[in-house]
């Protein structure tokens, strides 16, 4: 790498349950009070927001001498929390603006964007909801999905952030519902195209999905993706850890433009987890994995149960 003005990251970070101590009537965030059993205390929000702007600022390969330029994030609670994070102790100086709606998810996270406004120049966004059905036939209300379109260096960017449905009644009994969101992201790819010939097109997110899943391959096939995280996933290497099993559910595509670098201002450089010695737990069994905020109702103080993962853009 030249220097850092050759080169852009971009990264994904699910940064676990970043939630205020206000009660908020309408969500149900009751776990993260100071009166829950969890004991989410102003100081432990302080804590969390110190933690996750030291990480912010340094997602990249070691020869990054810059911030990412653009980051999409999981599991905000509202835009109170990101004005918190941007203004913390380890972020202000970088000085990024965001992007966030509040969805009708009925834990009450959304997904948001930060970026730096000076070099990345946002012109619009708006987010698509996932219809699900209950069993019963009710709205199974999920996070919404967000898009935003802006330019990095006179290039148009159209940046698509996820956080599919969780697995936890189950990976084959929820399936249905990353493919649902899957076709959503496919019907917004295909309105970009009619809209632009040859736009780019990065797709990032906690998919809670692997790079070989059928949701995966259905957005990578139909929309003409790329998944560099195809390579970057092996039985050592992942974004989260589950019985000891690594997972790579962060993931960002992109659309294959990126490597027609005769054509381009940015093309491909480059992916990878940013999973850093100091971002996992440092001894005992779990050694390795992320260092979480809570494990259950226990408080642990790390940053997040997920590493932030990234691509690297370089201008042509």
């Amino acid at each position: 790498m030249n220097n850092s003005l050759d080169t852009y990251t971009i990264a994904f970070y699910n940064i676990e349950n970043l939630f205020d101590v206000e009660n908020d009537p309408l969500t149900n965030d009751d776990d993260f009070l100071p009166i829950s059993a969890k004991r989410w205390t102003p100081r432990r929000y302080e804590n969390k927001l110190r933690k996750l702007g030291t990480v912010i600022s340094k997602i990249g390969d070691e020869d990054a001498e810059e911030a990412p330029i653009i980051i999409g994030l999981a599991e905000v609670e509202n835009k109170r929390v990101l004005l918190d994070l941007v203004r913390s102790k380890n972020l202000i100086e970088e000085n990024y603006s965001y992007v966030h709606y509040d969805s009708s998810d009925e834990r009450g996270i959304d997904v948001a964007l930060l970026y730096k406004s000076d070099t990345f120049k946002v012109e619009s966004s708006e987010t698509f909801s996932v219809y699900l059905q209950t069993e019963s036939g009710e709205r199974d209300y999920t996070r919404d999905i967000l898009l935003v379109q802006g330019k990095l260096k006179e290039e148009r960017l159209n940046i698509i952030v996820n956080h599919w449905s969780s697995r936890r009644e189950g990976e084959k009994e929820t399936e249905h519902k990353r493919i649902a969101a899957a076709r959503k992201v496919n019907s917004i790819i295909k309105r970009l195209n009619k809209e632009e010939v040859n736009t780019k097109i990065i797709v990032m997110g906690d998919f809670n999905d692997n790079p070989n899943n059928d949701s995966l391959s259905l957005i990578e096939k139909e929309s003409s993706l790329y998944n560099p995280f195809k390579t970057v996933w092996s039985r050592d290497k992942g974004s989260l850890n589950h019985d000891f099993q690594w997972n790579l559910f962060d993931q960002i595509l992109f659309s294959t433009n990126f490597f027609d670098a005769a054509n381009s201002i940015l093309s491909y450089k480059g992916a990878d987890v940013y999973n850093n010695k100091s971002l996992t737990q440092y001894h005992g069994k779990y050694k390795g994995q992320p260092f979480r905020t809570y494990v259950g109702k226990k408080y642990k103080g790390g940053y997040s149960d997920h590493f932030p993962v990234y691509i690297q853009l370089k201008t042509s």
